[in-house]
């Protein structure tokens, strides 16, 4: 493998990305990783790695732009505050990343997906909501806050991984997601993983009062899951 920092564009916004391909391979399929709500970090990078060992390029993204990390509760909660608001801000800041994955040497600019953590999680399903085409969006214990852009027709596959117990989505969202995306006529798929908080697949959550907790049997059966979803969606490409 062979990871770097990458430097994309969103418009004059210069975002800071981490890259990784499969050495001695070419055309791969591509996954962008959107990152927590602290901004792009080892994390992130190290999901890179992780989707290199199947077989794929990744390209963990920067969505705040100039590689901002948060350093507390209040800083991580003023920086999504932006893209919570602003739901055409948040797409075209997704869209650009995707744009740019597709030049990327090596990579098969028509199989390409996105994953997403928390925050990454709402960025994986708002991209999906946009209309924008991609191979498969997948979200990780992502929020759920409905948006506030017009209802677009979803064209891509969208597979939701929650932990049953996340105290920072309702079962009112659930219901309200469910609905927008069968009232799409998307290909949805939604997991709950029971006695499950929220930032589940994340060793340093540690947090029972804040509601975020590593479950690893959580953790290996939702990236089971992404990994067969992964190989349905890139499989089935021009079919």
């Amino acid at each position: 493998m062979s990871g770097k920092i990458v430097n994309y564009y969103d418009e004059s916004l210069e975002c800071k990305g981490y890259l990784s391909m499969p050495k001695s391979m070419h055309d791969l399929p591509l996954v962008l990783v959107a990152h927590t709500w602290k901004g792009r970090s080892e994390f992130e990078d190290q999901k890179v790695a992780a989707l290199n060992d199947l077989g794929y390029a990744a390209l963990s993204i920067d969505l705040y732009g100039g590689g901002v990390n948060g350093q507390s509760v209040e800083e991580n909660q003023a920086l999504i505050e932006p893209f919570i608001k602003d739901r055409q801000l948040f797409r075209q800041r997704l869209i650009s990343a995707v744009e740019f994955g597709k030049t990327i040497k090596g990579v098969d600019s028509s199989k390409i997906a996105l994953i997403g953590f928390c925050f990454g999680g709402l960025a994986a399903i708002e991209l999906a909501r946009s209309g924008y085409e991609l191979s498969g969006c997948v979200s990780f214990h992502g929020l759920l806050n409905q948006s506030n852009q017009p209802f677009q027709r979803v064209n891509t596959k969208l597979l939701v991984l929650h932990g049953d117990k996340d105290p920072m989505v309702s079962s009112d969202q659930i219901l309200a997601l469910q609905n927008e995306m069968t009232e799409s006529e998307a290909d949805w798929q939604f997991i709950s993983y029971g006695n499950t908080y929220h930032a589940f697949t994340n060793p340093a959550a540690n947090d029972i009062e804040m509601g975020t907790v590593y479950n690893h049997d959580s953790d290996i059966r939702s990236w089971t899951a992404m990994s067969n979803f992964l190989e349905e969606v890139f499989s089935n490409v021009n079919k």
